[in-house]
């Protein structure tokens, strides 16, 4: 199969199946109960807003997994990098280098973009993630602690409360 053959850019028609990805790694992660995220905010976010893009991975021109990602900015480097904030591939095709060609995709569109890095998150627990990522050479940042306001402590800081 051809690369031009083997990715599709998310269309604003996609909206349901993304947002069925989604759910599909939610449940993976065993975090589907936090999914929150509907049709229209999707919509509004990734079409209205274009914070953040969308490529399928293809089988026989049928998608077999995602990635969602956005433009983050170091300014050590002094240029933008991209997050992958999601990458799935459904289990039944796990194993067949769809996980791979999507980073590889990723990377490529991070070079021609000129950005400085690609990087992302992973929970600590899934083993065969990491062990996956680590085989391409990907640093864990282990000097690094994620820190998070959201819900009411994010609306309670910002209004002063």
């Amino acid at each position: 199969m051809r690369a031009d053959e083997l990715f599709r850019t998310a269309e604003r028609n996609d909206v349901g199946l993304i947002l069925q990805f989604i759910r599909e790694l939610a449940d993976y992660e065993k975090m589907l109960d936090e999914v929150v995220a509907d049709e229209a905010t999707l919509e509004e976010w990734l079409f209205d807003k274009q914070k953040s893009e969308v490529i399928f991975v293809l089988e026989d021109g049928e998608e077999v997994g995602f990635a969602l990602f956005f433009h983050n900015f170091s300014t050590f480097l002094g240029r933008a990098g991209i997050y992958l904030e999601d990458l799935y591939v459904r289990p039944e095709h796990r194993g067949k280098g769809y996980g791979k060609a999507l980073l590889k995709k990723l990377a490529s569109i991070a070079v021609e973009r000129g950005c400085g890095r690609l990087e992302w998150w992973c929970l600590d627990w899934n083993k065969p993630s990491i062990d996956f990522y680590l085989s391409l050479g990907a640093e864990p940042m282990s000097d690094w602690t994620v820190y998070r306001i959201a819900g009411e402590t994010l609306t309670q800081l910002a209004t002063g409360d």
